[in-house]
C-alpha cells in the first residue's frame, strides 16, 4: 500500500522563521492559506491508497474528517521528527509498504506533483527526496518501508536524510520539481514565491487581500535600488 502523511501542528504557533516580517495573526493567517492549498491538492491524488494525517489541532482533525482521511492523534507535539515518525509506525503497522511525508507550506504544490512520486514502484529499502529550494532542507520525503531510518527533519535535514539513507543501504531517488521544491519559511522564500503566478492559490489570495504582495515587493525594490548619494560619489 501507498500512502500520504500530512503532519499538521498548531498553526497559531507556525512560521515562527517569519516573526521579523509577519505579526503572529499574519502568520496564523498563511499557515491557514496554506493548509488550503494543501487540502485542495491532496483531495485530487489518485495514487494515494491512503491518507494519513498525524495531528492534535482540532481544525485539521476536521478537515480529516470531512475528506474521509484517518487521523492519528498525538498526545502532545515535540517536534516534526517525532510526529513523523510515530505516524510511520502506525502506518507500518497498517500494511503501509511505501510512506510520503509532505509538509503544508508548498502553495505552488499540484495532484500530479505527488502522483508522479506514488506512481513510481520502488523497490525496498529505497527513500525518494525532493530537497528545499535553497537545497539544505527536505521538502518531499518517501521511505520504502516508512520506518526505514528516523527522521532529521530541521536545519540541513537534507544532507541528515542522505546520510541516513546511505547507511541504510538504500536506494535513493533525487527528485527535483519547482512546485515541491518552492516551501515558504523565511523572507526570502516569499519574496521568491511572489515571482509566480499565484492568482488560483489560496496564499496569494491572501497575500494580496493583506497588502503583504505589494508590501513586500515594494520592499524588495527599495533593497535594490542605488541610492542617490552611491551613483554621486560614482561619477
Amino acid at each position: 500500500m501507498r500512502a500520504l502523511l500530512l503532519p499538521v501542528k498548531d498553526l497559531r504557533n507556525a512560521k515562527k522563521r517569519l516573526q521579523s516580517v509577519l505579526t503572529p495573526d499574519e502568520r496564523f493567517a498563511l499557515a491557514q492559506a496554506m493548509l488550503t492549498d494543501t487540502t485542495r491538492a491532496v483531495r485530487d491524488v489518485r495514487h494515494a491508497e491512503k491518507i494519513f494525517v498525524i495531528t492534535n489541532y482540532r481544525p485539521a482533525m476536521e478537515i480529516a474528517e470531512e475528506n474521509g482521511w484517518e487521523i492519528l492523534r498525538e498526545e502532545r507535539q515535540i517536534s516534526e521528527s517525532d510526529a513523523v515518525d510515530a505516524a510511520s509506525r502506525m502506518c507500518e503497522q497498517r500494511g503501509v509498504r511505501s510512506l510520503l511525508r509532505l509538509p503544508l507550506d508548498l502553495p505552488l504544490l499540484q495532484p500530479s506533483d505527488i502522483d508522479e512520486l506514488l506512481a513510481v514502484e520502488y523497490p525496498s529499502p529505497a527513500m525518494a527526496i525532493v530537497p528545499s529550494r535553497d537545497g539544505t532542507g527536505t521538502n518531499v520525503l518517501l521511505r520504502t518501508p516508512p520506518t526505514l531510518f528516523p527522521s532529521r527533519f530541521g536545519e540541513g535535514s537534507y544532507a541528515k536524510h542522505l546520510a541516513e539513507a546511505k547507511q541504510a543501504n538504500a536506494r535513493i531517488f533525487l527528485r527535483r520539481n519547482f512546485r515541491l521544491e518552492m516551501d515558504v519559511d523565511d523572507e526570502s522564500d516569499l519574496h521568491a514565491l511572489l515571482a509566480y503566478d499565484l492568482s488560483a492559490t489560496a496564499t496569494g489570495r491572501w497575500l494580496c487581500e493583506a497588502g503583504l504582495a505589494m508590501k513586500l515587493r515594494s520592499g524588495r525594490k527599495s533593497e535594490t535600488s542605488v541610492p542617490p548619494e552611491t551613483i554621486t560619489r560614482a561619477r
